[in-house]
């Protein structure tokens, strides 16, 4: 079993990068987005909340691979990602032709869902700025190369939009491989989004390449069924009943297949109702389990980025040295607390979230 190594501060300008689409989240808050005549607007990716917490939780520096529209929307992306402290210096800006043709911000409209009305989405992202990136737009060179990072975080959401981006995540993905960057991918499967990829037989074709690249590989049950094909045992369509032994075999199968992978992380939610969901986690490192704190009952606000709020712990946790027990743990207690706001991206702080692995209440804060 290869270990997981990071590479050092003091080598690299970056703790964080990641690639991928950055859309503005319209966000109807309890009502509906069919009936809806006010929204509030957020950004959101799942790549790019990664790199957003890595900077306002955890204190490090944090970059993003994206493009976007030389318009107004892509100036309010813009805006949005200032406010979070991640740095653009290598986001790509597209001429906007005045009507849409040829580039656009991505828009999701997202319901948050309460009690018996799960969570909605609606994307309206067709010809999006970052859906069009192509092999040969990012100097990876650079910014792998000369500048250097510790983590680059991208997945299977922004592989599924389009051929071209699901090669210029491959050839990102070489290159950071070839520097001693740790690449860590969520596979986020969406059967919507891979509809004009070729389903789920063209996921697996795409995903098992850009896996050969990967030491840490996020995604749940239907994530690694979905994407890589393998199976869980005793698990159930919703990953209510997951056996620890189901998963560690499944990844020693992974494993074998891919013995690039130093890291397998899942979530386990078992959604009771939107708003009250059970919530934990699982790592694989090194031969062995580890399963963090389980918060039964957990009361969700807006479970939008729970997942990406996870895997920015799971990283944290390991650029800090901590070892697995602590990343699952930083993952898993970070996630809950995104949940416990509104919108996509974290807004807690690392104290919160290390009060919440200690298991303390909700008490006031002074």
């Amino acid at each position: 079993m290869a270990e997981l190594k990071i590479k050092s501060a003091a080598e690299t300008k970056w703790d964080c990068v990641s690639f991928g689409e950055v859309m503005l989240r319209f966000d109807p808050g309890f009502g509906r987005v069919r009936n809806s005549r006010t929204f509030q607007v957020w950004e959101g990716g799942g790549e790019y909340n990664v790199a957003r917490a890595m900077r306002k939780c955890w204190g490090k520096r944090a970059a993003v691979v994206t493009a976007l529209p030389k318009n107004d929307l892509g100036w309010l992306v813009e805006d949005f990602i200032m406010q979070g402290g991640v740095d653009m210096s290598h986001v790509i800006w597209r001429d906007f032709d005045g009507l849409g043709r040829n580039t656009r911000v991505g828009l999701n409209f997202t319901e948050k869902g309460f009690g018996i009305r799960p969570a909605l989405g609606c994307s309206d992202r067709g010809h999006s700025a970052a859906s069009q990136i192509r092999p040969g737009e990012v100097n990876w060179e650079k910014l792998f190369g000369e500048e250097g990072v510790r983590w680059f975080q991208t997945g299977g959401i922004f592989a599924a939009l389009a051929s071209n981006t699901a090669e210029a995540v491959l050839e990102a993905v070489e290159v950071a491989q070839k520097y001693g960057t740790v690449v860590a991918y969520d596979l986020n499967f969406r059967a919507s989004l891979w509809k004009s990829q070729g389903g789920k037989e063209g996921a697996q074709k795409i995903n098992r390449e850009i896996a050969k690249y990967c030491d840490v590989m996020i995604g749940n049950e239907e994530d690694f069924t979905a994407c890589l094909g393998f199976e869980v045992e005793g698990a159930d369509e919703h990953l209510t009943n997951i056996e620890t032994d189901g998963f560690k075999k499944m990844i020693e199968t992974a494993v074998k297949a891919f013995p690039n992978f130093k890291v397998a992380a899942t979530t386990l939610r078992n959604a009771k109702t939107a708003s009250i969901n059970d919530w934990s986690a699982l790592v694989w490192y090194d031969g062995k389990i580890y399963e963090s704190m389980k918060r039964d009952n957990l009361e969700i606000y807006d479970r939008v980025g729970g997942g990406d709020g996870f895997a920015s712990g799971l990283a944290y946790g390991f650029l800090e040295g901590k070892g697995p027990q602590a990343a699952v743990e930083y993952g898993a207690a970070h996630g809950a607390l995104a949940m416990s706001t509104p919108g996509d991206t974290s807004m807690v702080r690392v104290e919160e979230v290390e009060a919440a692995m200690k298991g303390k209440g909700a008490r006031v804060i002074r």
